[in-house]
Order: C-alpha cells, then sequence, then structure tokens
C-alpha cells in the first residue's frame, strides 16, 4: 500500500469548518490513502513558519482558513517562498462577499465556534430550567445560576423560561404554607436566590382567573382573601430569615422587568465579588 499523502490544515480558530470541507471533499478520492493534521488557533508567525517549513520537508498540502488579511496574506507568502501547494478555503470567499456586500469582514477568528457554543449553552440552560421547575428536583439547585423562591401564581415559570432563554440555570421553589422549604435551598450561595412577592389583591385576582380557567369554584381557599393574606405573610416570614435574598415585588410588572431587576442585581454582585 502506498505512502499517505498529507494535508495540513491551520485555523486561526477550531478548524472544524475547514477539516469538514475537507474531509467532505475526500469523499471523492477514496482510493488514495490520505492523512489530516489539524492545526488550530494559529496567529503567530513563528507558529505559521515553522508549519509550513514541515509541510515543505512532508510535501504535504496545505489548506487553511485563516480570517485575518495580514495573517492570510503571510501564509501565502510563505507558502510561495517554500514552493508549498496551497489552498485558501475562506480569503476568496470574503474577498467576494465584501465586494458583493459593500462592507468588509470583522476579521474574528472563532465567530463561527463562539455562536455555536451560546446556541448550545442556552438550549442547555433552558433544559435544566424545564426540569426544575417548581422545586421539582431539589438536589439539583447548587447546580444553578439563579434560584427563584416565592408563593404560587408570583410568576416564577415564566420568569424561570425568560431567564434561561439568556443562557441563565434557573430552578424555582414554591414557599407553601405549613411545608418547610427545601434543606437544599439553605446549603447553596444565598447570593444566587430571589424572593418574588406580590399585592394580595393582585394575586387574588390572578388566582380567580385560574380557577375560573380550571373550571374550579370561586369560593376554593387557594383564590380567598384571608388565605392569600396567610400565604403572602408566610413567605415575608421566609424572606426575613434570609436577608440576603433580594426580594421583588412583581405587582404590575412584566417578566421582562422583573427580570432586568434580577440581572441587574446579579450583575452589580458579580462586579463586587470580581473586585475582591
Amino acid at each position: 500500500m502506498s505512502e499517505p499523502r498529507l494535508i495540513f490544515v491551520i485555523s486561526d480558530a477550531t478548524g472544524e469548518t475547514a477539516e469538514k470541507v475537507v474531509r467532505a471533499a475526500l469523499l471523492q478520492f477514496t482510493s488514495v490513502p490520505v492523512q489530516l493534521r489539524m492545526y488550530t488557533r494559529v496567529r503567530l508567525e513563528a507558529e505559521m513558519r515553522s508549519i509550513i517549513n514541515r509541510a515543505k520537508q512532508m510535501k504535504a498540502l496545505v489548506v487553511f482558513t485563516v480570517v485575518s488579511t495580514a495573517h492570510r496574506e503571510l501564509l501565502r507568502r510563505l507558502c510561495d517562498e517554500e514552493n508549498v501547494d496551497a489552498v485558501d478555503l475562506i480569503g476568496t470567499l470574503m474577498a467576494k462577499l465584501s465586494s458583493y456586500l459593500g462592507s468588509q469582514p470583522k476579521g474574528v477568528p472563532g465567530l463561527l465556534h463562539t455562536i455555536g457554543d451560546e446556541y448550545f449553552r442556552r438550549i442547555e440552560a433552558v433544559e435544566f430550567t424545564v426540569r426544575n421547575d417548581d422545586g421539582r428536583e431539589p438536589r439539583n439547585l447548587p447546580k444553578a445560576d439563579l434560584v427563584l423562591v416565592g408563593i404560587s401564581r408570583t410568576s416564577k415559570t415564566p420568569l424561570s423560561t425568560f431567564l434561561a432563554q439568556k443562557g441563565l440555570k434557573v430552578a424555582n421553589v414554591p414557599l407553601v404554607l405549613g411545608i418547610d422549604p427545601p434543606k437544599e435551598l439553605f446549603d447553596i450561595d444565598q447570593e444566587r436566590v430571589f424572593g418574588l412577592t406580590i399585592k394580595g389583591e393582585a394575586l387574588g385576582q390572578i388566582r380567580q382567573a385560574r380557577l375560573k380557567h380550571l373550571g374550579m369554584p370561586a369560593d376554593t381557599s387557594y383564590g380567598q382573601r384571608d388565605h392569600i393574606a396567610q400565604e403572602i405573610a408566610y413567605a415575608q416570614s421566609v424572606f426575613r430569615q434570609n436577608p440576603s435574598w433580594p426580594v421583588i415585588d412583581i405587582t404590575g410588572k412584566a417578566v421582562e422587568e422583573t427580570a432586568a431587576d434580577i440581572l441587574r442585581i446579579k450583575k452589580d454582585r458579580d462586579a463586587q465579588r470580581a473586585a475582591g
């Protein structure tokens, strides 16, 4: 069997795009053994010179995806000087796009990979939040970026979902009259916990609408003023016992407004931690 031909793939990012393109093209040449060598996050001239010199010695074909114009020109020049065959996978396309769109490329390596990471981070956050809605998995509370605590109908679930779409893993824990919160809630970093409260009259209207939607009697204790007052008082007592929890009144607020309040507090706390 003949010696495999070598292809050096050079990228200033992860190299995934270039590798996939080259492997897809190689499917048309299965009769010839080929070995790919990946050189990723190559951004220094010394690295480029070393790789091109190695390619010359090993008679390798160089395929590169480099977004920096200066680095692309350097690679082209080095390949010409060393008489190394090379293919610029992205340069020609970017030049054509620049001309067609009338705009210059950003020249920032790894943007595609960054977008991918962000997308998957958000998906993971949403999945975590769905699994940990309504106190379902107290053992997962240490993994949450934020934990929302409040009585029923204080927007815990929609608020959790909204924050999860921003990439935060959110759990929420209901406060139920006569039932102690899970012990795990008090074992985690207390600065991740946020209390949610609401005015009694507003909560009464929300719960009455809920009862009507479910076809339940309006005089069910869940929607009665006295019972609601007891629940709010119980929640307030829990909040007083945990003074490090910011308590946010959601009365009359859209989910986006409450989320902005929480994110602002979180940002301030993160800044304080970073400062020392």
